[in-house]
């Protein structure tokens, strides 16, 4: 792929417990190019964070291959050179956990500027600089994140990220814990600096209708494992996997032109199994309403419905998707 800045291949990451073998994230694939925004979504428990976690390094991969422009870094974080930690940075869920209570602002901000060596010069007017990118008072460095409402402490979790100047954001769940009014002044922050960086995003989330507006292709997590992958228009107008088809019709609309745009409401069956005991053949056989008997014996392989159109169903093969709702 051209221009493609992180390629993962076959990843997998099992935990190993004494209830057994928890197949977190199981043979998934995909890649970013340059200025683009993935947005990965799945119910939660379906490894989507677990995904974010072992690109960044936090987590070792159990199998597989993370590419980053074009070179092996599958290492964990510990063992990774400064070049790609700098590459690569995070924005977690909530900056509540994620930002040390005992320091201020400035410490925060300072700190991935002194390990990279970043500037000489006068840290304090760096870290004003960074607070003005995120539109925060310069004088919010003199405060810990307790004083601060938890919108402005994602500001400052997204201005450490921008600090060490990355090429790829992994964004997990950025803005699930903030009110409507802030997680739109934050969306349209990310907009702005990935146009002004040249930025990549890995967004992760569980709310497809923000994936409209905000990605350039969207993969569906299932399980452990992707179940389709399309560019974000293909996705909305023609979505292939029951599975995609059942989150997209759950999506709640006010006008009845939106509500036609939706596909035909799919009615899955119980919850999302334990990823201890993930079923044979499809993982979503156990809730699919159209599953057939191939569903239930077969663990179905990735195909290309359409060009950039990529799903993991029995029930679709070549171009056309058997599949009824």
């Amino acid at each position: 792929m051209p221009n493609e800045i992180l390629n993962v291949v076959a990843l997998q990451k099992f935990f190993f417990t004494t209830q057994g073998t928890v197949r977190a994230v199981d043979r998934v694939s995909f890649s970013i190019t340059e200025n683009e925004t993935l947005g990965l979504v799945g119910e939660s428990g379906s490894g989507k964070s677990t995904v974010a976690y072992t690109v960044v390094g936090i987590y070792a991969p159990t199998d597989g291959k993370i590419y980053f422009r074009g070179e092996d870094r599958s290492q964990p974080v510990a063992k990774r050179p400064k070049s790609l930690k700098r590459a690569i940075q995070i924005v977690f869920q909530d900056p509540g956990t994620s930002l040390n209570p005992r320091r201020t602002i400035k410490q925060i901000l300072e700190l991935p500027l002194k390990v990279h060596h970043l500037t000489a010069g006068d840290r304090k007017l760096e870290v004003a600089n960074l607070l003005r990118r995120v539109e925060l008072p310069a004088d919010y460095m003199y405060k810990s994140p307790h004083m601060l409402g938890g919108g402005e402490r994602q500001m400052v979790a997204i201005a450490r990220a921008l600090a060490t100047e990355p090429k790829l954001i992994i964004l997990d769940e950025p803005t699930s814990a903030l009110d409507v009014s802030i997680q739109a002044k934050i969306i349209n922050m990310l907009i702005k600096f990935q146009e002004e960086m040249n930025l990549s995003y890995l967004f992760i989330t569980h709310d497809l209708s923000l994936m409209r507006n905000v990605a350039t292709r969207v993969a569906i997590m299932y399980l452990g494992k992707i179940c389709e992958v399309a560019y974000t228009a293909e996705f909305f107008r023609n979505p292939l996997h029951p599975y995609t088809k059942m989150l997209l019709s759950s999506i709640p609309v006010v006008l009845e032109e939106e509500e036609e745009l939706k596909p035909t409401k799919v009615i899955s069956k119980g919850e999302i199994p334990s990823p201890v005991n993930v079923p044979p053949g499809c993982s979503f056989h156990t809730r699919c309403p159209v599953r057939k008997e191939i569903c239930m014996q077969a663990d179905p392989e990735m195909v290309e419905a359409s060009e950039g159109h990529f799903v993991r169903c029995h029930l679709v093969s070549g171009q056309e998707a058997v599949a009824s709702s």
